[in-house]
């Protein structure tokens, strides 16, 4: 195994040896971007225009910086290194510093907005747990699944096709699952005010960060040296690849953005569960009547184009963005024979990812990130639910011929 040293010398040389874009699809990715930016812009305006160049960023961020959750979390469990981690906590304290004070306001810029804040209930208990196990055996969290599958990863591509059905599953039964016993929201920043919410969270990420740290250095004596260094001048900013910081800075600024255009934070997997049920519905499932769909939010998003719905859009964006983001680094390689065991274990993680998240009021964005940014302890209790299950996905994982531990967040 290469040490974090050699691996950091080995992306500066691809980065500096002339690996040079792919042009053709470079070219198309930008003809979907102005097209897709065009199209909904006169159709949609310009609001729905926004988001789905917002959801681009999006995509190039999360390609550029490798920036996952499945794998980061497996990494620290298996061998102690906390480096994603603490990316994802600087990623959370600089989103809670730009979102507590406007949510506390309840307007951005005039508009009204809405935090992620969802109930303490058995849904996300159990939601959560099942979300965890999945992401270890599909190979991604939610964003993860995308971006990778936008980039050409064709094993994640058959994990979001299974996170769709899985999504749509869920349909059917989460009027059950919303019926068990649940203690209701808690928001923290309703409870504790602005000032105490925000001491509360930074504390929270600051003692989770200076955790990791301690046992990275108990397990291996030094911390480990981020393999994409920030130097490179403007060509490392196009091409890649990005220090696991920038990344954290680029999701919290653009989902404080989400949060500017939509009206709420950032999320994902609402437009995957939107996705599968148009396709049920185009192969004469009568899924509208289902009790899920008779809700007013859901009934209207399936009488509506998928290019209506604000968290469709923005999953259209993300694709068309990584695709861009793995163009410009030169790296589009699809491949197409994949072993068996593999493709199970990415259809098996599809299903309880897509399956756990309609639980749990949405995945590691839209009830982790967006309910811990927002101050709702349900994306506290997301997070400790999925982490458990994380613990039993990572020891599956060599039963299906995985690797259990990698050292950047989501392969290319």
């Amino acid at each position: 195994m290469n040490t974090p040293a050699q691996m950091a010398l080995k992306a500066d040389a691809l980065t500096a040896g002339g690996l040079g874009p792919n042009p053709r699809v470079v070219l198309v990715a930008l003809a979907l971007l102005g097209l897709g930016g065009v199209y909904l812009y006169e159709v949609f305006a310009w609001r729905q225009a926004t988001l789905y160049l917002i959801g681009a960023a999006l995509g190039v961020v999360l390609y550029h910086a490798l920036f996952g959750f499945a794998s980061s979390w497996r990494v620290f469990l298996a061998d102690r290194r906390g480096a994603g981690l603490r990316a994802q906590m600087l990623m959370l304290g600089v989103a809670t510093l730009l979102f507590l004070p406007a949510l506390a306001e309840g307007s951005l810029f005039g508009r009204p907005i809405i935090g992620a804040v969802a109930p303490l209930s058995v849904s996300l208990l159990v939601g959560a747990f099942l979300f965890g196990l999945g992401m270890q055996l599909g190979g991604g969290c939610g964003s993860g699944t995308l971006y990778t599958a936008g980039s050409g990863n064709t094993r994640m591509a058959v994990t979001l096709a299974a996170f769709v059905a899985g999504s749509v599953l869920a349909t059917a039964h989460v009027p059950w699952w919303f019926d068990q016993p649940s203690l209701g929201s808690v928001s923290l920043l309703q409870s504790f005010g602005l000032g105490g919410a925000i001491a509360i969270q930074l504390a929270t990420f600051g003692a989770i960060a200076g955790l990791t740290v301690l046992l990275e250095r108990r397990r291996h004596g030094r911390l480990a040296v981020d393999g994409s260094s920030s130097s490179g001048g403007w060509r490392r900013f196009v091409r890649g690849p990005w220090p696991l910081a920038w990344g954290a800075l680029g999701l919290a600024v653009l989902n404080f953005a989400t949060l500017a255009v939509a009206g709420h934070p950032w999320g994902v997997t609402y437009g995957f569960t939107l996705w599968g049920a148009k396709i049920a519905t185009a192969i004469g499932l009568d899924i509208g009547a289902w009790a899920f769909w008779t809700w007013p939010y859901h009934q209207n998003a399936l009488a509506s184009s998928v290019f209506a719905n604000t968290t469709s859009v923005m999953n259209f964006g993300i694709l068309v963005g990584a695709l861009l983001a793995v163009g410009l680094a030169g790296k589009f390689a699809p491949v197409w024979r994949l072993p068996f065991l593999s493709l199970v274990a990415a259809v098996l993680g599809g299903l309880l990812m897509g399956y756990g998240a309609r639980l749990a009021f949405g995945c590691n964005i839209g009830a982790f990130f967006g309910g811990v940014a927002s101050a709702s302890l349900h994306g506290w209790v997301w997070f400790v639910m999925a982490m458990i299950g994380t613990v039993l996905g990572t020891r599956l994982r060599p039963l299906f011929g995985l690797l259990v531990e990698r050292s950047r967040p989501e392969s290319r």
